[in-house]
């Protein structure tokens, strides 16, 4: 074993190459997810493309190595955890309180928390990780993406399935990018909806012409969608017509009133359906998450399990130390300055704040990082953590505040604000334990995966504010007060952060409609007994959850996903006929990131060409969209599908 570690030792592993890489990797899909989280609020993971990516490019290099593709997707993880902070942070501005996204502010909430996400799962990493039998999924995952990739290093060809993985990223990207160019030059629609009268009300159904959602509907899979689109059915063929039949409006079209009546009713159905199915997922895993972090710490302080390895070493106690008072010492001036400049009691706000980041965070971080080795970091219940937080932290910022009537919608943006950085430690304790996992399979440093994590918390931190700040700009959030003055009419839905800040207001301020909430509640219970039902008798769930989010979302943004998940489906059966199946598979995954990368980095630019030029729609050749647009929408839509699906089944059946 001493031999071996002495081995590996020599293997280059935490390069400036494979850092600048992961960086690259990070900035681009933290960009990505922000735009995505907002849109539609789910966010993709990245850890596997990112080491495809990866594999691609340092195969370049002769003395690249597994252990310098770890550390690249190691940092680039940060892209779909760290960006989880738009559940939160645009909570600020739809409140009314922030009209944009401050630099330095939104840069040190992100990596203050961030940080501290890494430090205080470090002494978690031995008992929720070395010596656990949690099983990972994602981590491991990732770690036989990179086994397969070092195994094709010495055969003949090379890397050329991490290459043929790149390329699907690419033409994934591409495809999904060059039609919203398209779209946005008004030549083709982005969207076709219908509304119609149903009784005495008014309904509507359409979808938009969206590769990155049809990428997500893929992405989340058959249950996940079946679920939205249960919620779409709740929303728009019962809610809504009896809402517009409750509530006439002669003086709208049929379009205005029922969308009028979606925004103002029932999504806060969808909302309270959410906060139920969320607290009802933390409640189920309670049991086992404290029975195994009993278990597990109870063994490593025992010392039963330990590898021996030289080279299963953390980052030093000292250097765990004096991170954690730095970070907390930044998040003490942070929430002190924003406390002085709401005219809050800042003392004993401060003193409260701190110590919530410091227990609060320490016990969400433990919490997250189980759940995510039990079942994932992308099916971690992670927007309800940050429900819990802000309702808790709510209460207790009310406790200590002493706050005048007046003051209270200060109250509110500090709670925000100070929950804010303990979401930031949530996020990346929701995903960096994954990495930690893929490294313990691959034989990585565990104190050079921590360092290249810190690192990925940093890059994440520089790009989330400009892309929150040009998002708010040119789309607005759905609820903001500032969405009426933002450059187009089509804000981002934004559903946790919504959710979120309502939940603030209604704790503080008691500005919420909690009869629309309990009837959403009603139906979460309804629904999680029905999943329930479902998985006693092993058929396909029902994720409350995403229930609640298809009620919630918008109808356009919904069924695209749909689409995506049944799609998906046929793919991943057709998959198990080809040569290879799970080669081709990994393709899907790849092809759908990639129409998620793609369309939502050209979001990102188009917004930056929103707010360059004040103007709406600053690509478009003609004024207005022709009747034969949505034909043609339709149609190019329908043709890359078809194109890209079937050139991987081609390559599935092609390979050898």
């Amino acid at each position: 074993m001493k031999a071996n570690a002495k081995q590996q030792a020599s293997i280059p592993e935490l390069t400036i190459r494979a850092v600048v890489l992961g960086a690259v990797i990070t900035i681009v899909f933290t960009a990505a997810n922000v735009y995505l989280g907002l849109k539609v609020g789910l966010t993709f993971a990245s850890t596997i493309p990112a080491a495809v990516i990866s594999m691609a490019v340092l195969s370049a290099f002769k003395d690249s190595s597994i252990l310098e593709n770890n550390i690249v997707q190691t940092v680039a993880s940060a892209a779909g955890t760290l960006s989880s902070i738009i559940f939160v942070l645009p909570g600020l501005v739809i409140i009314g309180w922030w009209t944009g996204f401050p630099f330095w502010e939104s840069f040190l909430i992100c990596a203050a928390g961030g940080v501290l996400g890494v430090t205080f799962t470090i002494p978690l990493r031995r008992a929720l990780v070395t010596t656990s039998p949690l099983p990972y999924p994602e981590g491991v995952a990732a770690a036989e993406v990179l086994k397969v990739g070092e195994a094709a290093r010495g055969q003949k060809g090379g890397s050329a399935e991490s290459r043929e993985g790149l390329f699907a990223v690419i033409i994934g990207s591409v495809a999904s990018a060059g039609l919203a160019i398209f779209i946005a030059t008004k030549l083709a629609a982005t969207e076709i909806l219908s509304f119609f009268r149903l009784g005495a009300g008014a309904t509507g159904f359409g979808g938009s012409f969206s590769l990155a959602l049809l990428g997500v509907g893929h992405l989340v899979g058959l249950a996940t969608g079946v679920a939205m689109l249960l919620g779409l059915i709740i929303a728009w063929a019962v809610a809504v017509p009896i809402f517009t039949s409750m509530y006439p409006a002669p003086d709208l079209s049929l379009a205005d009133h029922a969308t009028q009546m979606w925004q103002t009713k029932v999504r806060f159905i969808g909302a309270g359906t959410i906060a139920l199915a969320a607290i009802w997922t933390l409640g189920g895993l309670a049991r086992p998450v404290i029975q195994g972090l009993v278990h597990t710490l109870t063994v490593s302080k025992a010392g039963v399990g330990t590898s021996g390895d030289s080279r299963d070493i953390d980052l030093s106690p000292m250097w765990v130390i004096v991170l954690s008072v730095i970070c907390l010492a930044i998040s003490a001036w942070l929430v002190w300055q924003f406390a002085v400049g709401a005219h809050l009691n800042a003392l004993p706000l401060t003193i409260a704040a701190v110590i919530a980041i410091l227990v609060l965070g320490f016990l969400v971080a433990a919490i997250c990082g189980y759940m995510a080795g039990l079942i994932g970091s992308s099916n971690s219940p992670i927007s309800g953590v940050g429900i819990l937080a802000v309702v808790t932290s709510a209460l207790v910022y009310m406790a200590v505040a002493n706050t005048a009537a007046e003051a209270t919608a200060g109250l509110v943006a500090f709670t925000l604000f100070a929950t804010s950085i303990v979401f930031s430690a949530a996020t990346i304790a929701n995903g960096n334990l994954q990495d930690l996992k893929t490294g313990q399979l691959v034989g990585a440093t565990p104190w050079r995966q921590q360092i290249a994590l810190v690192l990925g918390v940093f890059a994440g931190a520089v790009v989330i504010p400009p892309v929150l700040d040009v998002l708010a700009q040119a789309y607005g959030f759905a609820g903001a007060p500032h969405a009426a003055t933002a450059i187009t009419a089509h804000p981002l839905a934004a559903p946790q952060a919504g959710l979120i800040s309502a939940l603030a207001r209604g704790v503080i301020q008691q500005q919420l409609d909690w009869g629309l909430i309990g009837i959403g509640a009603a139906i979460g219970a309804v629904v999680v007994a029905l999943d329930q039902s479902l998985g006693a008798m092993k058929l396909l769930r029902l994720p409350p959850l995403a229930v609640g989010i298809g009620i919630y979302l918008p109808m356009d943004t919904t069924v695209p996903v749909v689409v995506g998940a049944i799609i998906g489906w046929w793919f991943e059966r057709a998959a198990m006929r080809t040569r290879d199946p799970a080669r081709t598979k990994r393709l899907g995954v790849l092809i759908a990131s990639g129409l998620i990368v793609g369309e939502s980095l050209f979001g990102v630019l188009l917004a930056g060409l929103i707010v360059g030029f004040n103007k709406d729609a600053p690509l478009a050749v003609v004024a207005e969209e022709g009747p034969w647009a949505v034909a043609i929408g339709a149609a190019v839509f329908a043709a890359l599908v078809a194109g890209l699906y079937g050139w991987m089944m081609r390559r599935g059946k092609a390979a050898a």
